[in-house]
């Protein structure tokens, strides 16, 4: 008998979430959609509540009502939580088996450091929890056996390119028997690769949003125009893999073929 895992998507209505529930629907003999949660596009966290029919809903504390009421209206047998503390009774509920941490920025923080004292698996997209409070969360994860893959392409192609040891156990890396010497993070340059400094000064939002090979959120495209995202990829990686910044390089590579390397 195959056992479905029981997912929660926090940040279900962006582009990860997007990509997420897209696989989780071609395979429903392995995932149930247990959770998921919106803050700004609550129509579109509607009409995924429709086509997937989670057990629970996260959304914003002032919404929870209106929310409720519409589910209700449907027919639908949702449980609606609301704000910060709704994001992590999903996130720590008994039923959750694994959690795709994919709420942007600061705002995901709580619930994924969260997820991982409650010893959950966690599909880490929301890189700012590391950037921000990285050892505290790798410590939450070994503490109480949690498990953290990233889904950033970057870090989970050199997380695919590491020995079993290294995966299961960051601080493995540093063990001569493995032969890791650096890691490589590959950037494409953004929009604005070939432009002056007088020429970035005059950029639009709608320039830099406008990323050359991926179709993204507004944020990390953002981020990734003006190089900010490579730097936090930087910082992510360091505390992902145990490595100083000095044993991790960057190299822009604008076809955007190879995301990442690690260097034997």
């Amino acid at each position: 008998m195959v056992m479905t895992q029981r997912i929660a998507v926090l940040g279900a209505t962006g582009s990860i979430g997007d990509s997420t529930l897209a696989i989780l629907a071609a395979q429903p003999q392995h995932y149930e959609v247990y959770a998921l949660s919106g803050y700004h596009r609550l129509d579109k966290l509607f009409g995924l509540c429709q086509q997937f029919l989670p057990k629970r809903v996260s959304v914003p504390l002032s919404a929870v009502d209106d929310f409720a009421a519409r589910l209700s209206v449907a027919g639908l047998d949702i449980e609606v939580v609301g704000g910060e503390a709704g994001l992590i009774d999903i996130a720590t509920d008994t039923q959750t088996d694994t959690v795709v941490a994919a709420i942007v920025g600061a705002a995901g923080l709580p619930s994924t450091l969260a997820a991982a004292r409650a010893g959950k698996r966690i599909l880490l997209a929301n890189k700012e929890a590391l950037v921000m409070a990285g050892q505290v969360m790798i410590n939450a994860v070994k503490t109480h056996n949690a498990t953290l893959l990233p889904l950033d392409s970057e870090h989970n192609a050199i997380f695919q390119c590491l020995p079993l040891a290294i995966q299961q156990d960051n601080t493995q890396i540093h063990q001569p028997n493995h032969g890791v010497r650096k890691l490589w993070l590959t950037a494409s340059g953004g929009p604005f690769l070939q432009q002056s400094f007088e020429q970035m000064q005059q950029a639009t939002v709608a320039e830099a949003v406008k990323h050359p090979n991926w179709s993204m959120g507004q944020k990390i495209s953002v981020d990734s125009a003006t190089m900010m995202n490579k730097g936090l990829e930087l910082i992510e990686a360091c505390h992902l893999f145990d490595l100083p910044e000095n044993k991790i390089n960057v190299v822009i590579h604008p076809q955007s073929i190879i995301h990442s390397m690690v260097e034997y």
